[in-house]
């Protein structure tokens, strides 16, 4: 198949190395500006996929949906809206675009947004995680560290569950299983439980651009924090009827763990990884993205239904202090969503179409 890729971080980049290695025809498009001249090229992967790539960089997002059957949302979630509304007037019937990592609903926001514009024939599946975990090391060079052993996957409209399985399948390999739908996967997204309080309780570490390994200082009291702001999301998919793992399922799935307890997972992960390094960056997306397009979406799915998130809350506020910014405004989906006027049953409507 012919997949275009919106985005040249890591991800995208892994994601185009991957797919070109399993016989597919990887395009990328660089929304930010051309990375590199448009045109076929080599693209280099090290780690877990050590091999050469022959890619194209589409000079255009119309250039790349008009080539492509299959598109990956592939940025982060703080500019999906901005890549979402350039792609969307570019959408056809037939295709299938996969927002992976999908936050926020981001991707019922381009469900919605496709169907308004008259692109009723769209498939959109969500992905609550990465695929790959890589680093970026040059325009045409990616290092790919992790491929997740398990992941998620939900589709709108939810009858294309089983198509969208399949295609997960056929482009990245087994170990995909079927979400309920699109905010099941939004809820299974760990990283904001994760990274607030990593990156606020070693806010010095930052400071200073210090070498620290996330794991090891991911100890038994920021664990305790990360563990009552992933019961509050746990919360928030039982009040929808939806079950999703918990922080220590997504770990023992995504990196084989075997302890019970998150901090002793940490001094787990410690032991075999030695990393990944902190942020060194007080401009990461620990607190940039995973604030508002995480934790303020969970702040507002608790007020939708009457779920109280006090962990959540006291979180968002530290952030906004520390950075100087308003995170709980920060989130560019809430109000197209129209969240804050929804309803409990009116989303799931929504997310179940």
């Amino acid at each position: 198949m012919k997949i275009g890729i919106l985005g040249v971080g890591g991800i995208g980049l892994a994601s185009a190395a991957w797919l070109a290695q399993r016989g597919h025809e990887a395009w990328l498009w660089a929304p930010r500006g051309a990375a590199r001249e448009p045109g076929a090229g080599t693209l280099v992967s090290t780690g877990v996929l050590d091999a050469r790539a022959q890619v194209t960089w589409a000079p255009s997002v119309a250039a790349l949906s008009a080539a492509c059957e299959v598109l990956v949302v592939a940025v982060p979630v703080n500019g999906h809206r901005t890549v979402m509304d350039a792609l969307a007037p570019h959408l056809r019937p037939g295709q299938t675009v996969i927002v992976s990592s999908m936050a926020s609903l981001s991707s019922l926001y381009l469900f919605e947004q496709a169907r308004r514009l008259g692109v009723a024939d769209l498939t959109v599946a969500s992905i609550g995680t990465t695929v790959l975990t890589a680093r970026r090391e040059a325009a045409d060079r990616v290092r790919i560290m992790t491929r997740r052993s398990q992941l998620g996957v939900s589709a709108l409209p939810t009858a294309r569950q089983g198509q969208v399985l399949a295609l997960c399948t056929a482009l990245f390999g087994d170990g995909f299983a079927v979400q309920s739908n699109a905010l099941a996967s939004a809820l299974t997204n760990i990283n904001p439980a994760a990274h607030g309080p990593l990156a606020l309780f070693n806010w010095t570490r930052i400071e200073r651009a210090e070498n620290w390994p996330q794991y090891h200082y991911m100890t038994p009291g920021v664990a305790a924090v990360i563990e009552k702001l992933d019961a509050e999301r746990l919360a928030l998919a039982a009040a929808f009827g939806l079950q999703v793992r918990s922080i220590e399922q997504h770990f023992a799935q995504s990196f084989g763990t075997q302890a019970e307890r998150l901090a002793d997972i940490a001094a787990e992960l410690h032991a075999k990884r030695g990393g990944p390094p902190g942020p060194t960056d007080i401009h990461t997306r620990f607190l940039a993205e995973d604030v508002p397009y995480g934790l303020v979406f969970c702040a507002a799915l608790g007020r939708l239904a009457s779920v109280p998130t006090p962990a959540t809350d006291t979180l968002i506020a530290a952030a906004s202090l520390i950075c100087g910014v308003d995170h709980a405004s920060g989130n560019d989906l809430l109000e197209p969503l129209g969240l804050a006027r929804e309803s409990p049953a009116g989303l799931l409507a929504r997310v179940n179409a």
